[in-house]
């Protein structure tokens, strides 16, 4: 192909990712722009780097290679682990291959070659979210405006459940859904998870710091709501709140 992919690796050990740099440093279709041996660095940076591929360890101390993809957006991914176990997760992440360490050339090959072939692929036009979504609620069926809502927060009844909170101050409980499902269904551009527990419309950000979020929604006693904001949400959220 012409045009090189360019990729960020991670792997807390070093030996490891002394191989995966020069395994793929060896592959003429790639183009290593910086390796990583810790995950909270690479979130850090990740944002003014041009990258299309993120070639991850998945077993890390402190923050998992699952946790990087869920905060990286719109990038290939492709995980390397000794441990067979992380399969069905990697791939409910929509990673583009899975592989065990330790890691071979022709293998690694295979999988960059899966991400060449979706790179060459013409890109659909974008459809429209719809401006409605439906949803099981705690009062049946709900059809449910999307530039209505405010927020999405785990029940403390059944964590399983999520209360979806309104603008006009309403709320309903949102059966059995998980954050993942429920941000297939937003519209990707309005709408951010910002911690474990938590969505919010990015038009309702007032403030932000470095840990927390405070919104233009008030409370019965006056105050804003204000939320946590974790690190491996946090720069999803920065790109989605300066555009």
């Amino acid at each position: 192909m012409n045009t090189k992919i360019r990729c960020l690796l991670l792997d807390d050990e070093l030996p490891g990712l002394t191989l995966l740099k020069m395994l793929c440093e060896q592959m003429p279709e790639l183009e290593v722009v910086k390796a990583f041996n810790n995950p909270e660095i690479l979130l850090k940076e990740e944002a003014r780097l041009d990258y299309d591929l993120l070639i991850t360890d998945i077993e890390m101390p402190g923050m998992s290679g699952l946790q990087v993809a869920d905060a990286v957006k719109g990038k290939a991914v492709i995980f390397t682990t000794a441990y067979k176990n992380f399969a069905v997760d990697a791939f409910d992440r929509d990673a583009v291959d899975y592989v065990v360490k330790p890691v071979r050339r022709e293998r690694l090959e295979h999988a960059v070659h899966k991400v060449a072939a979706l790179m060459a692929k013409p890109k659909a036009a974008e459809v429209p979210k719809p401006k409605q979504i439906q949803l099981n609620t705690d009062r049946g069926k709900a059809l449910i405006s999307t530039d209505k809502i405010f927020c999405f927060v785990t029940s403390k009844i059944d964590s399983r459940d999520k209360l979806l909170m309104l603008n006009d101050n309403t709320s309903m409980t949102v059966k059995n859904a998980s954050f993942q499902k429920l941000l297939q269904l937003l519209p990707e551009t309005d709408f951010c998870q910002i911690n474990k527990t938590t969505i919010i419309a990015v038009k309702h950000v007032q403030f932000y710091a470095h840990d927390i979020i405070t919104t233009d929604r008030l409370q019965p006693d006056g105050s804003h709501y204000t939320f946590a904001l974790s690190e491996i949400y946090r720069t999803d959220f920065i790109k989605k709140v300066r555009v």
